[in-house]
């Protein structure tokens, strides 16, 4: 029986989650289709640019993404503190970038004066705007459908363009961030499609390592300039690894030891790739307390090790008991995520 959406995204638990969409019929959603010829690599530009459009709507950073031929991943994190502390003008200001809005709304954006009804009226908008502009679920569903019809039109036909709703996550502590990230950044590497990070196309990490080169005023390679837009396109969610847990601004660990974990991993999970793995280990892996075989092997089967959630096996029981599952899958396979 399908568990509701609420039930399996509570920002309140843990406010990061991974999110995956695929094509229905396992049609080519981006790439070449190497029995018609068709190439549809272009469409990947598309969902990149509505990501970051719609994150910098909703109250939702981007922590790592990945856009596959026929499916993508997103590690989202949702922005509690920033959705809470949303004035009203704020609230439809964002709203309404999105959707048609309100006229009471728009009065109140004007500066008019409202009656008690509309006042009344307005306050409900207002609340449940903000409520969803911190949703997992409006957020996919603003990506998905535009997507669809901007695919389904240029393709000539109608009907359903993806398999069914978005499949998610929930990551309950940092090792389940980092191994998720690290899943979502390699998928091209460990498909056979790229053979280094920075060939990686439309993935998170060649944004990060692109942007690097940038701050240091290096040439990078030309790609499609971003769809204009009024809005102030945020970036990706930043390391930020000197944060304390109670001022956590961004993900807890520093670039350029992710950079040096997922180079070492990378290495290792391409079977076919020549060279070797340094006998040194990665520094985030002797501070986490992680074993080689297990990282590695998390690295390469992330989705399968787990279901819906992923995390130390007591705080992925007292989820799945908080919203009435009875068994977690991964106690077995979740080494990668517990210390030696």
């Amino acid at each position: 029986m399908t568990t509701a959406r609420r039930q399996l995204i509570d920002a309140e638990a843990t406010p990061y989650y991974h999110v995956i969409n695929r094509c229905v019929r396992r049609a080519f959603l981006c790439g070449e289709d190497k029995v018609s010829g068709c190439s549809y690599e272009h469409r990947r530009g598309w969902i990149v640019d509505k990501i970051r459009l719609l994150s910098s709507v909703f109250c939702i950073d981007v922590c790592a993404y990945a856009v596959m031929s026929n499916h993508y991943h997103l590690v989202l994190n949702i922005d509690l503190e920033t959705q809470k502390h949303l004035s009203p003008f704020e609230v439809i200001e964002r709203w309404t970038q999105l959707f048609s809005g309100h006229a009471v709304a728009a009065k109140f954006l004007t500066g008019e004066t409202l009656c008690d009804g509309e006042r009344m009226l307005l306050d409900s908008l207002i609340a449940k705007w903000q409520e969803r502009l911190g949703s997992i679920s409006w957020f996919m569903r603003c990506l998905n459908e535009e997507i669809a019809r901007k695919a389904n039109r240029e393709d000539g036909c109608k009907g359903v363009f993806w398999e069914g709703r978005f499949k998610s996550q929930a990551l309950l502590d940092e090792q389940a961030v980092l191994a998720c990230m690290m899943y979502v950044d390699l998928n091209p590497i460990r498909a056979g499609i790229a053979d280094s990070l920075q060939t990686s196309d439309y993935t998170s990490i060649q944004e990060r390592l692109q942007g690097q080169i940038q701050m240091k005023g290096l040439p990078t390679e030309d790609k499609p300039s971003p769809t204009p837009s009024p809005l102030s396109i945020k970036p990706l969610l930043p390391f930020d690894g000197a944060a304390t847990a109670a001022r956590q601004s961004g993900i807890p660990f520093h670039f350029a030891d992710y950079l040096e974990l997922i180079d070492w991993t990378g290495r290792a999970v391409r079977e076919d790739k020549k060279g070797f793995i340094n006998s040194s280990r990665p520094k985030l892996l002797t501070e986490l307390g992680i074993r080689d075989d297990a990282w590695l092997t998390s690295a390469k089967e992330f989705r399968r090790q787990y279901s819906g959630i992923s995390g130390q096996w007591d705080a992925m029981c007292a989820m799945k008991a908080k919203v009435g599952g009875k068994w977690c899958r991964g106690k077995q396979s979740s080494m990668a995520l517990h210390p030696d």
